[in-house]
């Protein structure tokens, strides 16, 4: 991408992360803890401690220790909060010109980019505190490095520069199944391995879906997602090859992690309606440029019912068969 063309306000974020600007205009207490809330990106809390639970399910063979299964949820809470805040304080200044972040804490001046940054440092503390205390080092470790790899890679090397941005930057978002491994465990091995490989091929399609639905917002702060500087085809395309990878790994669960029959079956079945999805779009997306025509949020909230399935999946089977 043309270095020419790109905002002075994209290419770095517009005041150091520590800035002291003051909140414009008066906000309620209601405002200004709504305002907290969302610097944690509750949606993404929930996608990611989905991924952790069902994983703690299957590494017990059983149901675990509800203790366990809370401390672990509310580490993992705060670290993803914690890790969403810093990001939210470093891309400030794009998210005032998008329209799909322009309503968020930072972009309406409701809390200070130093009030964000402390508390994103607090929510990382607290987190790591929790899992190392009430979990073990190697959770706690783990959460650590997905904190740090999301925020110090992804969000300030890798956004703004490459169309790999969310292809690598996503492994931040497939620590959860490791560390809900390891919360049982105390160590690693190959099922949550797969697991954490199944995400990383799922992000690709899934954000590609939503960045085409903003590929405008995207294109204006001259943040290179793949969909805006790539033309619709090739964006489906790509998405169809990932998914066919992503399904194939996830099938691979059952002879590494000796699962019974209803685990690939269901992993089948899911995989089978993902892919004939992902086919739809990408001939729609060949056969025209038009957003409305390609209808890539039909993929996306897909694409969010098909992970949430697949990890039930993984709980429900040594629930029911193990």
């Amino acid at each position: 991408m043309s270095q020419a063309g790109r905002p002075a306000s994209a290419a770095e974020p517009s005041a150091p992360l520590g800035s002291t600007e003051e909140p414009v205009g008066r906000a309620s207490f209601r405002d200004v803890v709504a305002a907290y809330v969302g610097l944690t990106k509750p949606r993404v809390i929930e996608l990611l401690l989905l991924t952790t639970v069902p994983v703690m399910f299957f590494a017990e063979r059983g149901i675990p220790a509800l203790g366990l299964v809370a401390a672990t949820v509310l580490g993992g809470a705060l670290s993803a909060g914690s890790a969403s805040a810093y990001n939210c304080v470093y891309d400030r200044d794009i998210d005032e010109q998008m329209r799909r972040t322009r309503r968020r804490a930072l972009p309406r001046h409701i809390v200070t980019a130093r009030s964000a940054l402390v508390f994103a440092t607090v929510l990382a503390v607290l987190s790591t505190v929790v899992l190392w205390l009430w979990v073990n080092p190697l959770s706690a470790v783990l959460s650590v490095l997905a904190n740090a790899f999301y925020v110090f890679v992804y969000t300030m090397v890798l956004k703004r520069r490459t169309t790999q941005n969310i292809v690598w930057g996503g492994l931040a978002g497939c620590f959860p199944a490791l560390i809900g491994w390891t919360a049982v465990t105390g160590e690693l091995a190959w099922t949550p391995v797969i697991l954490f490989l199944v995400v990383f091929f799922w992000t690709p399609p899934h954000t590609w879906a939503l960045a085409i639905r903003y590929r405008e917002d995207y294109a204006n702060v001259d943040v290179p997602m793949l969909p805006v500087v790539a033309p619709a085809d090739e964006v489906g395309r790509q998405i169809v090859l990932y998914s066919y990878v992503m399904v194939a790994t996830s099938i691979a669960l059952w002879p590494i992690a000796g699962t019974s029959l209803f685990y690939p079956v269901a992993a089948a079945v899911l995989g089978v309606v993902f892919l004939v999805e992902a086919h739809r779009m990408w001939r729609r997306a060949k056969a025209s440029d038009v957003l409305s025509e390609i209808n890539p949020m039909r993929l996306f909230h897909m694409s969010n019912l098909y992970l949430s399935l697949l990890f039930v999946a993984v709980a429900l089977d040594p629930l029911l068969f193990g």
